[in-house]
C-alpha cells in the first residue's frame, strides 16, 4: 500500500467527500485524484521518469498537494524546499539534490529567470499561477528562458491521466533537507514505506477519522506538516483545511467557519494564539484535538492555552530522519504535561548512554529510534548516514529520559546543553521558569563563553510587561533555580529570531551574543 493508492481508494469509495478546502473552495477526492493523474501524465510527458528528483518551491496551496502526489504517482522523488530561503540556500539544494524539474510559485519567477541558465541538470521550470498577471509575464520572458518554463495550469489541463507506477517500499519518495544548524543542510531520504507507515500510524494513534477536518496552517513543505496535516488526513479520508500562512486571526476564522476538529502547531503558534486579544474560545469550539511539535512546549503555556480554549493539547516528537513522528501523548490515557508521550504504533524509542547501552528509568541519555519510519540515509552522504544510523537505530542527538509508565521527556538538544563549571544546564529547564513569569511572553536560553566557568547562561526574553527589569527576572529565577542555572545575562528583545516553522533560531542568538 502507498499514499497514492490510498487516495485512489478514497476517490473510489467516497468520490464526493472533500479532500481539501482552500480559500473557501472545496475539492473532492475524485477531483483531487483526477488532477493528480493528469499532472502525473504531464510530468511524464515533460521527461520526468521513475527515480528522477522533482523540487518544489511551493507553499500552502493546492499546487503542493497535486505536485506531491503526482510526483509519487510516477515513482519520482519529491524535494520540498522552503520558498522563502535565500537564493544561495535554494541554489545549494537544487544542485545537491540533482533536481530534474522545479515546480515554483509565480512569485519566484524572477529567481527562476536567474536560475534557468545556472542549473544544466534542470530541464523544466513549472510555474504555478496565483496572479492573473502571470500568463503575461511568462510570455514576456526571454526566449532562452521561455524554452525551459511551463505553466502549471496549462500542463494540468492538457495532461493525460496515467495509472500509478509500481514502486518498491525502499524506493525514495521524498528528500527532505534538514534546517542545517551546522554547515550545509543534509537531505534525508524517506522511502515510500517510511512516509506511508508514519502517516498511517499517526492517524491511528491520534484517532483520525473521515469526519475530521484538519487545519493546515503549518508550512506543508516541512516534515511535521507533511505527515500530520497532509498525509495522515488523506490516508484516513479526512478533509484538509489549507491556510496559506499563519496568523492568529486567519486561524481563528478558518477554525470557526470551516468547523475544524484538529489543529496542529508549533509552540510559537500556540503562544501567538493565546496572546491574541481577539482570540475567542468559541472559535475553537469544534476542535477536539490540538497537536504540538517541532520544539518543546512550555508547560505554563500548555496549561494556559488548554484552560482558555477548553481543548486538550497532545504534545509529540519527531525529526525529519524519522518521517518524522516517533512519540505522541496518547488519547486513551493521561496526557503528561512536559512529556512528548509514548512511542507510537510500530515505533520503538529508548534512552542510551555514550556507549549505546540502555539507561534505567529517570536517567538522562540520548534518544534513539527504530521503526519502519526511519530514513534509509542522507542523500550522497554515506559517512553522515553511518554516523546517524547504527545497527538499525537512528541516533537523534536529543537528550531525554523515560518514566516508569513509558512516557518520554526531551531534556534538550545534545549540542545545546550548557556546562557551567562542570555542571550541566539544560536550556529548556531555565526557559520553563522564564515562561512561568507573568510578565514574559517568550524566552530562549543559550550558552555563552565564560573565562572562569567555561560557559554562562544567557537568556533572551520578549516582555508582556515593559516595566519588568532584568534584575527582577534574575530574582525570580533565583527563587526557582540552583545558582549555577540562573542566567548571568538577560537581554530584552522585541522578538526572537525564528525560522518559517516558528522554531527559535538559537544559533542566531548565539551569534548575536558574541558581537
Amino acid at each position: 500500500m502507498s499514499l497514492v493508492q490510498r487516495v485512489q481508494q478514497q476517490a473510489q469509495h467516497h468520490p464526493t467527500k472533500a479532500a481539501f478546502s482552500f480559500m473557501g473552495k472545496e475539492t473532492s477526492y475524485a477531483e483531487f485524484e483526477g488532477s493528480v493523474a493528469k499532472f502525473a501524465g504531464a510530468l511524464k510527458a515533460s521527461g520526468v521518469n521513475k527515480g528522477d528528483n522533482v523540487a518544489f518551491l511551493l507553499g500552502n496551496t493546492p499546487h503542493f498537494l497535486i505536485s506531491l502526489y503526482a510526483t509519487m504517482r510516477i515513482g519520482a522523488t519529491a524535494v520540498p524546499i522552503n520558498p522563502i530561503y535565500t537564493p544561495d540556500e535554494i541554489s545549494y539544494i537544487l544542485k545537491n539534490s540533482d533536481a530534474k524539474v522545479v515546480i515554483a510559485l509565480d512569485l519566484l519567477l524572477p529567481l527562476v529567470e536567474q536560475a534557468a541558465g545556472a542549473f544544466p541538470q534542470v530541464s523544466n521550470y513549472i510555474i504555478c499561477e496565483t496572479s492573473p498577471e502571470t500568463p503575461e509575464k511568462l510570455q514576456a520572458l526571454p526566449d532562452a528562458v521561455k524554452q525551459k518554463v511551463k505553466s502549471f495550469t496549462s500542463l494540468l489541463q492538457r495532461g493525460e491521466m496515467i495509472l500509478p507506477v509500481e514502486v518498491a517500499p525502499d524506493d525514495t519518495a521524498v528528500i527532505l533537507y534538514t534546517s542545517g544548524t551546522t554547515g550545509h543542510p543534509k537531505g534525508a531520504m524517506l522511502t515510500y514505506e517510511n512516509i506511508y507507515s508514519n502517516a498511517r500510524d499517526v492517524a491511528d494513534y491520534l484517532q483520525f477519522s473521515p469526519e475530521d477536518r484538519v487545519l493546515a496552517t503549518l508550512p506543508v513543505f516541512h516534515v511535521f506538516a507533511l505527515t500530520v496535516v497532509v498525509n495522515a488526513p488523506l490516508v484516513t479520508g479526512a478533509t484538509i483545511i489549507l491556510v496559506p500562512k499563519f496568523s492568529p486571526a486567519d486561524v481563528f476564522t478558518a477554525a470557526k467557519e470551516q468547523q475544524a476538529t484538529v489543529f496542529a502547531g508549533v509552540p510559537t503558534m500556540y503562544n501567538f494564539l493565546y496572546q491574541f486579544p481577539d482570540g475567542n474560545p468559541e472559535d475553537f469550539s469544534t476542535v477536539r484535538l490540538a497537536i504540538s511539535g517541532g520544539a518543546s512546549l512550555p508547560v505554563a503555556l500548555l496549561h494556559n492555552f488548554e484552560e482558555k480554549f477548553n481543548v486538550r493539547i497532545s504534545e509529540g516528537y519527531g525529526l525529519s530522519e524519522a518521517s518524522p513522528v516517533t512519540c505522541f501523548n496518547p488519547l486513551d490515557r493521561d496526557r503528561k504535561a512536559g512529556s512528548i508521550g509514548t512511542s507510537i504504533i510500530n515505533v520503538e524509542n529508548k534512552i542510551v548512554d555514550e556507549l549505546g547501552e540502555d539507561l534505567p528509568v529517570g536517567e538522562v541519555g540520548e534518544l534513539i529510534v527504530r521503526g519502519p519510519n526511519v530514513m534509509k540515509g542522507y542523500y550522497k552522504m554515506p559517512e553522515e548516514t553511518a554516523n546517524t544510523i547504527r545497527d538499525g537505530w537512528l541516533y537523534t542527538g536529543d537528550l531525554a529520559k523515560k518514566d516508569e509508565e513509558g512516557y518520554f521527556y526531551i531534556v534538550d538538544r545534545k549540542k545545546d546543553m550548557i556546562i557551567v563549571g562542570g555542571y550541566n544546564v539544560y536550556p529548556r529547564e531555565v526557559e520553563e521558569v522564564l515562561f512561568a513569569h507573568p510578565g514574559i511572553m517568550e524566552a530562549a536560553v543559550v550558552g555563552a563563553p565564560d573565562p572562569n566557568f567555561g560557559e554562562q547562561v544567557l537568556a533572551f526574553v520578549v516582555l508582556k510587561d515593559e516595566k519588568l527589569s532584568t534584575e527582577e527576572i534574575q530574582e525570580f529565577c533565583k527563587e526557582k533555580l540552583a545558582k549555577y542555572k540562573v542566567p548571568t545575562r538577560i537581554e530584552i528583545l522585541e522578538e526572537l529570531p525564528k525560522n518559517t516553522t516558528g522554531k527559535i533560531l538559537r544559533r542566531t542568538l548565539k551569534e548575536q551574543s558574541a558581537k
